[in-house]
């Protein structure tokens, strides 16, 4: 049973997880998608993202498309939601 006083967070996530997900995601938009690490992080530059931000993209492989930010959180190894309701 889970403590009702702590936030909630899907299995295969931590609140960790789930902060720079959205920091990621924030900095990133919408209308990005899909886009290579080279777009990721030229939209991450003119928006402004942290440097955790763009340091994470800097980690992303060259030459791989990804359609969304889940496809950018597993490729850098950040939690994702293993089952979604």
């Amino acid at each position: 049973m889970t403590d009702p006083h702590q936030p909630g967070t899907a299995p295969g996530t931590d609140p960790a997880d789930v902060e720079h997900r959205a920091a990621i995601a924030e900095a990133l938009g919408k209308e990005v998608w899909p886009a290579d690490r080279d777009a990721l992080l030229a939209r991450a530059r003119e928006s402004n993202a942290p440097d955790r931000v763009l340091s994470s993209l800097e980690r992303l492989p060259a030459g791989t498309e990804f359609a969304n930010v889940q496809e950018v959180s597993q490729a850098l190894g950040i939690g994702t939601e293993q089952h979604r309701f």
